[in-house]
């Protein structure tokens, strides 16, 4: 009797320590918010950002129309008869 206590205590300990680990420490938090950056920081990824925008802008944009069975089937085969 003893033995199958122990049994389903080890058993129960180890289905439920996988989805202890997932919960969050109460009063523990590893994330503070978000980060403030400091005005050179701005500067530099407003910078990326104009860069992007603008080197995008250069690129064509292509009207490509869309037909995923353009290749697979064949074309109808012309009408030989005329009435």
């Amino acid at each position: 009797m003893l033995r199958k206590l122990i049994l389903a205590g080890a058993v129960i300990a180890l289905v439920t320590g996988p989805a202890a680990a997932q919960m969050p420490m109460p009063g523990m938090s590893l994330h503070n918010g978000p980060k403030q950056l400091t005005p050179e920081e701005l500067a530099k990824q407003k910078a990326i950002d104009d860069a992007y925008k603008a080197a995008s802008k250069k690129i064509p944009q292509k009207e490509v129309a869309n037909d995923p069975w353009g290749n697979v089937r064949p074309l109808p085969p012309p009408n030989s008869k005329r009435n």
